[in-house]
């Protein structure tokens, strides 16, 4: 499962392009939450804390409490949005949720025990199709991935996700690949045999 994050914010009272220029050029990122009936809010983060948080890997699965002047919001990201050049933070979405309230995420596919599957030690090649599944799940019980045993798999194995166990309330949502990922046999390149190599030599 993965913790609550927190996040440091201020209130942004204008909202617009203008706005959030402004805030970008002061080292800051502008931000909105919204939802659980409420109404939206308009923040902005420190650049640097947020992109550390980007970068960290399963931002849009964690989720994180946000402080605005001295309220608290549980909140999940639902979009960001990336300079398309820098790759830095321009703007990102936050959905309000409620404490036991049930959310879909994306999850990414965690594969462990390559060294105890007799395939791979064999020169097997891993070949993954689903980096990511979408799952239904309580809000304080997001798991911070699906993994999936590779312990004795031997060649052609194909791994379906409804023959995974899934963590203790957590439903796949049916959307997206059910094949996870499968253990092929090596591709090997003929070599040309002597009587071959022989005959183009001759030709040449």
């Amino acid at each position: 499962m993965t913790a609550t994050k927190k996040l440091q914010a201020v209130a942004r009272p204008r909202a617009g392009k203008g706005a959030a220029r402004a805030e970008r050029r002061a080292g800051r990122v502008p931000a909105v939450i919204y939802g659980d009936k409420q109404e939206p809010v308009t923040i902005s983060l420190e650049y640097i804390e947020l992109n550390k948080a980007i970068y960290a890997g399963h931002f849009l699965s964690t989720l994180f409490e946000i402080e605005v002047d001295g309220t608290k919001h549980r909140v999940l990201p639902r979009d960001y949005q990336l300079d398309p050049v820098r790759d830095t933070p321009l703007h990102v979405d936050f959905l309000r949720v409620a404490k036991g309230a049930k959310i879909t995420v994306e999850v990414p596919v965690l594969f462990i025990n390559e060294e105890a599957s007799p395939a791979i030690k064999g020169g097997g090649v891993l070949n993954i199709i689903a980096h990511t599944v979408e799952v239904e799940c309580p809000s304080d019980a997001i798991p911070e991935g699906i993994t999936v045993d590779l312990t004795g798999a031997d060649f052609d194995t194909t791994f379906h996700l409804d023959n995974i166990t899934l963590p203790k309330n957590v439903v796949w949502t049916g959307r997206g690949e059910d094949t996870l990922a499968s253990i092929v046999q090596p591709t090997v390149s003929a070599e040309p045999t002597d009587e071959a190599a022989a005959e183009g030599g001759e030709e040449a």
